[in-house]
Parts: structure tokens; C-alpha cells; sequence
């Protein structure tokens, strides 16, 4: 039987990765349902959750595959996966981790096979004020962070991506990468301080925020 999933319609666009403006609010009560549903085969419940979380999942492996195109595969992969087999994930507080982790994961597994690229040498930025130039600069320069994002040792890129791009906190980020807090905490340090030294100063104030995280 072909599964209708509504995912092909459901991809975020690239301008869509940098932003959440899209995500829609749901609760554990909610997610416990449909969760039940989809293991009942209930298609509705699953367009439903693919409508929550499709475009948070879709950007952390975006992030992870550093802006590839497969990132949209990946994502499709997690949540049929899902939908394959919901009883793996053991309550709907769960499903968002999960399905980060799953796309994480499939997102590593594509940056295995690939030949990996080393990051070019991040070239000088002059500050500008104001103007189509300065825009465009300033999107080079977002470029160069993703860029050095993308080279991030997996793990430390996982840990960033999860608690400051898509807002989980340390304790559901561990649990996504089934490591320790404490785990998780070094490894958002060793990220912060790798990005400051790859990153030239101009741009080190892009970071700031991360020192909050």
C-alpha cells in the first residue's frame, strides 16, 4: 500500500533553515495521540505530526550535511522510519529527539560515503553599514558559519545544531544523542571554542549568543 505522507509538499524552502518562524505548537497529550493513531495506521495523524516537526528536522539535517541537497531525503528517511515503527519511541515528549537523532544519524551516514571537503580559508569581511553590498556581505559571512559548522566534529555539530539552532534544552539533547549531560555540555564547549578560533574577529560577534546556550 502507498503511503501518502505530504512530505514532498511539506519541504521548507533554503530560506526556510535559518528560521522557525514556520514550526506550529503542539503538546505531549497531543503527540501521545497521534502516536497511538500512527501505530493504528492512521494516515491523517501522520501527515498531522509530519506538519509539526517536518521543517525543525529538515534544518538540523540541512545543518549536519552542511546545505546539501540530500537534506530533504533525510528527512523523508526519518519520518517514514517513524511511520514504519512508532512503538520505538516511547512517549510523545520523545518524538522530536527522535526524529533528530534518526535524521542525524542518516545525515552522517550520506557524509561517510561522501569525500569529505576541508573548509576554504575564511577570506577578510569589511563592516558596512546599510545597503544591498552590506547585505550581501552579510550573507557571505552567514555562509561562513554554516560552513564552519559543517566541519565541526559530528557530535560537537549535532550538539550545537540541537540546543541553539532548534532550542532544545541540554537534558532532551542528551537524551537525542543517548549521551550524558554533562556529555552534551562539554561538547557545546569544545564547539564554541573550535568556531571562535576557525572564525576571523570580524565575524566572532555572530557567535556571542552561543555563550547563552
Amino acid at each position: 500500500t502507498q503511503i501518502d505522507t505530504g512530505l514532498a509538499s511539506s519541504a521548507p524552502s533554503r530560506s526556510d533553515v535559518h528560521g522557525q518562524a514556520g514550526d506550529q505548537p503542539s503538546t505531549q497529550s497531543e503527540d501521545d495521540g497521534l502516536l497511538a493513531e500512527i501505530a493504528a495506521g492512521n494516515q491523517r495523524a501522520f501527515a498531522r505530526l509530519t506538519a509539526l516537526y517536518f521543517d525543525q528536522v529538515y534544518r538540523v539535517a540541512w545543518r549536519v550535511l552542511g546545505g546539501s541537497a540530500d537534506a530533504e531525503d533525510v528527512t523523508q528517511e526519518a519520518f517514514l522510519k517513524l511511520w514504519r515503527a512508532p512503538q520505538t519511541i516511547r512517549n510523545g515528549k520523545a518524538v522530536r529527539a527522535w526524529l533528530m537523532r534518526v535524521a542525524s544519524n542518516l545525515a552522517i551516514d550520506r557524509l561517510r560515503r561522501k569525500t569529505p571537503v576541508l573548509m576554504d580559508e575564511l577570506p577578510d569581511v569589511e563592516d558596512e553599514a546599510g545597503g544591498p553590498e552590506s547585505e550581501m556581505r552579510r550573507d557571505e559571512v552567514a555562509g561562513q558559519v554554516d560552513a564552519a559548522i559543517a566541519n565541526l566534529p559530528e557530535r560537537q555539530r549535532l550538539a550545537l545544531v540541537m540546543t541553539y539552532y532548534e532550542g532544545l534544552g541540554n537534558r532532551e539533547t542528551a537524551d537525542a544523542l543517548e549521551v550524558s549531560v554533562e556529555a552534551v555540555e562539554s561538547l557545546l564547549a569544545r564547539a564554541r571554542r573550535t568556531l571562535k578560533e576557525r572564525l576571523q574577529p570580524q565575524w566572532r560577534d555572530m557567535l556571542d549568543e552561543l555563550e547563552q546556550t
